[in-house]
């Protein structure tokens, strides 16, 4: 299931170290943060979709704490 967010994220390298990490969470199968337009795309197991959501997201706060989602 792919979805898409709007997004808060300071500069283009705060959002590529956000995708690192969050693709790191197993289960989820793709991440792409647009820095100019503040858009979040998040692709993972349908099954699981909401809880891989919330776990990438908090492992993105990790890298940045201001990084924010709007669900």
């Amino acid at each position: 299931m792919k979805k898409k967010y709007r997004c808060e994220v300071d500069c283009a390298n705060c959002a590529a170290k956000i995708e690192d990490a969050m693709r790191r969470v197993d289960g989820v199968q793709s991440v792409k943060i647009n820095f100019l337009m503040q858009k979040l795309t998040f692709e993972a197991e349908e099954s699981r979709f909401e809880a891989l959501l919330q776990e990438a997201i908090q492992a993105g706060k990790r890298v940045e704490a201001d990084f924010f989602v709007e669900l």
